[in-house]
């Protein structure tokens, strides 16, 4: 945990997961699925899912979410592999005005998921389970157990 600079003790770190938002409703299930079992391992933090657009909760909604709960320091960390507008520009213009709202409040913006040495360990993961699902050897992945997608067409 770090340090105040300006208040004694350490901060109360809220994490907010952000993906694009989609217009399929299953997408933001997904997420927030995900975002909901990564909280579950991390019962120390406030840990809350958001889109950057499309859906709620948004940035916003998040962000109020993690001071209601106490955060001093909220770290976006995009769901999103690369570099791009939405990771440099887009989402920390959005977290900057939640912040605004909060006097005292912090916040950072953390890095998009890849190049990360583990990614390539997910793509193997996925590729041999989907290989296998399709040509009849395993069972399917969690998205495509109900019949949609890892077919050989």
């Amino acid at each position: 945990m770090a340090d105040r600079p300006d208040q004694p003790g350490p901060d109360r770190i809220a994490v907010v997961v952000v993906d694009h938002g989609s217009r399929r409703a299953e997408a933001a299930r997904y997420h927030e699925a995900f975002v909901e079992s990564w909280r579950a391992r991390h019962p120390d933090l406030v840990v809350e899912a958001a889109h950057l657009e499309l859906v709620e909760p948004s940035i916003d909604t998040a962000f109020d979410r993690c001071v209601a709960a106490g955060a001093t320091l909220v770290v976006l960390a995009p769901y999103f592999l690369w570099p791009g507008n939405h990771w440099d520009r887009d989402i920390p213009a959005l977290a900057a005005a939640a912040a605004a709202r909060h006097p005292g409040v912090r916040h950072l913006v953390t890095a998009p998921l890849g190049p990360h040495r583990l990614l390539g360990d997910i793509v193997d993961d996925r590729v041999a389970t989907c290989l296998a699902h399709a040509t009849g050897g395993g069972a399917a992945c969690e998205l495509c157990a109900d019949g949609g997608g890892c077919r050989l067409r």
